[in-house]
């Protein structure tokens, strides 16, 4: 099995359109080659390629910066020479200035797999600005570790942000190389756009389910974000993702973020017990588990925490076609306004550079999901009726640009 990086550093044939042409890189900390050296270190060292550039996204190019919307700088590369444009820092898209220096992107960035996940967003930017000034995009593409099951509602229209790259989705079950195929589809773009495929990936095999980790093709996990620590927290991250726009932690401060939820207070053996009589279906795939922490940063930091870990680390108990972690952290919000019809769940803050809308609908593409979930009338199948439309149409709209097969 080859990720798209392996087989362009392997194969010279593949090099060959970029002869006499200036390249730019856009890449982050797990941007690596299966022994984990960084594609821009990689790339630099082919006597073939010109490296004049490279770009670094949200949390930046080697990974520097901890926390959310934490923005990077420019800098120079000491070891290259070249500039490296930071696109989550004066910016989040290329200015003219960026764009001088090169004529053809390479972008080797990791996905987990949601539509919030900003990197999708920054692909999707880099695109509209090539198709602008006649550069070319080529993705040398990689897993997605989240697989193909696609899950959530689509983000309506009027609801694109930095967080929302267009009408997906909260789990939408593409490569990076795939979804700019969509993109330019989606967007009427016109540029030269290539993807290096990769060599056998079997998103549907197990036990990695769109992570190798079969014999013989097992990679090294390397964070893409410093909170995203393994296989397990991409798993659960179309859901857990959610907590960032509300009052509850979302594990940040401790050693499994974004694998567990939980604040001082909350009765957790109860919410457990709703949420197995609400909609037990949605809770199938996983384990959950009461349990205590304490951050040490970011919210509730120094306070006990009463919450609760989604477990998917177990090949023996984990069901990756039943796994839904979107209805279950909106099983888990529905479950604590029952508890605590009054609780301040939604977090009312500047999220994303957006002022004016909240966090958890910015998240979600709509207020469609927050408003369910404060209407306790209104009973899980509904929720189920309008996911369960939005994912068929998804999965119709997609498949004309997956690669790989849909399983």
């Amino acid at each position: 099995m080859k990720f798209g990086l392996e087989r362009f550093l392997q194969d010279p044939a593949l090099r060959a359109p970029l002869k006499g042409r200036r390249v730019a890189l856009l890449a982050h900390p797990a941007s690596v080659t299966r022994d984990l050296t960084h594609s821009l270190d990689a790339l630099a060292a082919l006597p073939d390629l010109r490296l004049t550039a490279a770009f670094g996204p949200q949390h930046g190019l080697r990974g520097d910066k901890q926390d959310n919307m934490v923005e990077s700088p420019d800098f120079t590369d000491p070891r290259l020479g070249i500039p490296v444009f930071s696109l989550y820092g004066e910016v989040r898209r290329p200015t003219n200035a960026m764009m001088a220096p090169w004529d053809v992107l390479l972008v080797d960035l990791q996905d987990l797999g949601c539509r919030i996940y900003t990197f999708i967003t920054t692909l999707r930017y880099v695109l509209e600005a090539a198709a602008a000034h006649g550069k070319a995009v080529w993705v040398l593409d990689r897993p997605n570790p989240a697989g193909r099951p696609v899950e959530g509602l689509t983000l309506r229209e009027g609801w694109e942000s930095f967080v929302g790259a267009g009408p997906m989705p909260m789990r939408h079950g593409m490569t990076m190389g795939e979804l700019g195929h969509w993109f330019i589809d989606q967007l009427g773009l016109q540029l030269e756009y290539r993807v290096i495929a990769m060599e056998g990936w079997q998103p549907g095999a197990g036990p990695g389910f769109g992570w190798p980790m079969r014999a013989g093709e097992e990679r090294t996990w390397v964070n893409p974000s410093p909170n995203a620590a393994n296989l397990w927290m991409a798993r659960a991250y179309a859901g857990t993702v959610m907590l960032e726009g509300t009052t509850l932690s979302e594990g940040r401060g401790t050693t499994r973020p974004l694998e567990l939820f939980g604040a001082p207070g909350i009765d957790t053996r109860r919410l457990l017990a709703d949420m197995r009589a609400l909609a037990p279906e949605w809770l199938a795939g996983c384990l959950l588990r009461e349990c205590w922490f304490e951050p040490t940063f970011h919210k509730h930091a120094g306070q006990l925490c009463a919450g609760v870990q989604i477990h998917t680390e177990d090949p023996a108990r984990y069901d990756h076609a039943a796994f839904r972690p979107w209805r279950l952290q909106a099983l888990a919000f529905r479950a604590l306004r029952l508890q605590a019809p009054d609780y301040p769940l939604w977090r009312d803050f500047a999220y994303e550079y957006e002022h004016d809308r909240l966090a958890i609908d910015l998240i979600n593409g709509s207020p469609m999901l927050r408003e369910w979930v404060d209407d306790t009338t209104r009973p899980p199948a509904e929720l189920e009726a309008l996911a369960a439309a939005d994912e068929a149409a998804w999965r119709a709209a997609r498949a004309p640009f997956l690669l790989y097969g849909d399983t």
